[in-house]
Formats: structure tokens, sequence, C-alpha cells
């Protein structure tokens, strides 16, 4: 491997966590470049996505998955004019997914707006419908042979489970009934983990094949998904995407695919990078060992404090 292949960069869109108006807004008002994207993505819904934000009660409403795009990109727009960023690659984990798909120009921002949107209002309706008492639940210090028997005790009483994440030794997402939540924070802390937090509604589990139909056959027909203007990792499996219909795979694959931030890592590495661009609100991927031990991390971007999620 060459020295310039071993000093390649790549920014990472962060997943999105609990967020309210209290935690963005300010950011929303005083940064400029977070105003310029604010003012595209309200022209392009129609509507005030700050005023919607300020009275939203859902950590994932409408209103607040469209903010937190825009504090993705501002903070992409931010990272390009005051540090020099050039990536050779882009990630976009969960919900970054919808910002990495406007930074390499796969979609207008304007479009990735009114998409974000329109795949909001599409979960909550699944949601209202069906699984109503599915979670995500993330945890961490948990070696995955107690979990495999903690999960082997749950699918033999019946009950349903999904792995929804893999993000470093130990440390994992699991969508489950909450009805089994408790006793499922029981079983890991006596398994010597430790419950980070619990997301409401569930995510990236393959149980939700459905709602990937929908969003397949109702939502992104209406977009002319390009070829991505640069290579994006696929936060599933670490695939590389070159193609408009493998990008269009990799956002429908994020309803029901589990995250695999390990074989990302290793495919950045693979690919020579050295250094990491965190673009947005993160508090999860810049604290990962894995992160840590592989990349210089620079994170630009609003903080936020992590809480519990609050339910629809």
């Amino acid at each position: 491997m060459t020295a310039s292949e071993q000093t390649k960069t790549a920014i990472v869109f962060p997943g999105m966590g609990p967020s309210g108006f209290s935690e963005v807004g300010r950011f929303l008002t005083l940064d400029p470049f977070a105003r310029k994207r604010l003012a595209e993505a309200d022209d392009a819904l129609g509507y005030s996505v700050f005023d919607r934000l300020r009275t939203s009660e859902d950590d994932y409403s409408e209103a607040t998955q469209v903010a937190f795009l825009v504090n993705s990109m501002a903070s992409a727009d931010r990272a390009e004019q005051e540090h020099g960023l050039v990536p050779d690659l882009c990630v976009g984990p969960s919900f970054g997914q919808k910002a990495a798909a406007a930074y390499v120009r796969s979609l207008p921002f304007p479009e990735v707006v009114r998409l974000t949107a329109e795949l909001a209002r599409c979960e909550h309706a699944y949601f209202t419908e069906e699984y109503q008492d599915a979670v995500t639940h993330t945890f961490v210090r948990t070696p995955q042979e107690k979990l495999t028997e903690i999960l082997t005790e749950l699918g033999e009483r019946g009950e349903w489970y999904d792995y929804s994440g893999y993000l470093d030794d130990g440390f994992f997402m699991v969508s489950l009934r909450e009805t089994e939540l408790e006793w499922f924070k029981k079983a890991i802390s006596q398994a010597g983990g430790y419950s980070m937090y619990t997301m409401v509604p569930a995510v990236h589990a393959p149980a939700f094949a459905e709602l990937r139909r929908r969003a397949a056959e109702e939502i992104l027909p209406k977009y002319e998904i390009r070829d991505p203007k640069l290579p994006v990792v696929t936060d599933q499996d670490g695939t590389i995407v070159t193609s408009a219909d493998a990008l269009r795979t990799m956002l429908l694959d994020t309803f029901d695919l589990p995250i695999h931030w390990p074989k990302v890592v290793d495919t950045l590495k693979g690919a020579g990078v050295s250094k990491m661009y965190i673009t947005g609100p993160d508090n999860l991927f810049h604290r990962l060992d894995r992160t840590k031990s592989n990349f210089e991390v620079v994170t630009v971007g609003p903080g936020k404090r992590p809480r519990p999620a609050r339910k629809r």
C-alpha cells in the first residue's frame, strides 16, 4: 500500500439519537451554515421546520428528523469550509444514510428533505399498525456468548427478538417486545453488561420487512436516485456503493438489516482511510473503541446529551 493510499479521509454522518428543540434549536438559530440549510428545508417542505420542532414532543418526529438532517449537512459544510475537508469515502450509519445521499449528490438536498419527511410519515403509520410494542435496546460490555445464552432463553419462551446493531466488541442493539425489556435489562446486568438507552419505536430489524416494502413501493419510486459522486460504504456489511441501484438498496436495507460498524471499519481500513470526520450531532460513533483505535477522529457539529427516548 502506498503512502497516499494510507492517508485517505472519510466523512461519517452519524445515526440519530434522541433529540429535541432545546438541544438543536440554538444551533439552528445561531449557526450560519445551519440557517442556510434550514431555509432550504423550509422551502422544500412548505412549512417552518423550526416552528414544528419547537412544538414537537416526539424525539423522532418528522420535524425532528429533518432538523437532524439539516444539522448534519450544516456540519459537513463547516468541515469543508473551515477544516478543508475533501473526503475520499462517505459513510452514513442508520439515519445518517439520508445526509450521505445528499452529500454524494445521489439526490439534491431539497429532495432528501422531502424524502426524509415522507419516510418519517411512513414509519409512523407502520408502527401505529404493526409492532406497536417493539423497542430497540442498546447495551455495552456484554460478551457475545453471554448474549447468545440470554437470547436463546428468550426464544425458547416463544418471544420475538432481532439483532438491530453490532457496534463494537460487546456493544449491541437488540429489538424485542417492550413487555420483555425489564427482564432483558436485568439479564444483561447479570451478565456484566450495562444498558444504555432504548429506542421507541424499534429500528433495523429483519421483522420489519413490510416497512421496507412500503418504502420501496410507495415512496422511493418518486425520487430519481443518481450514481453517487463519492463512494459510499454501507453500514450493513461494509460494501462500497458506486451506483444508483446499490445506493437505493442501501436506503432500503436500513429498515430490516442491522448496523454492523465493525465491517464498516474494516472496509475503511482496507481502503487506506486514516482520518475520519464525523459531521453532525453524535453521541456514539466517535466514542466507540473500534473508531478511536483505528482513525484520527475529528467531530464537527452541535453536541447533545443522551437521555431516555420518549414514546410517540
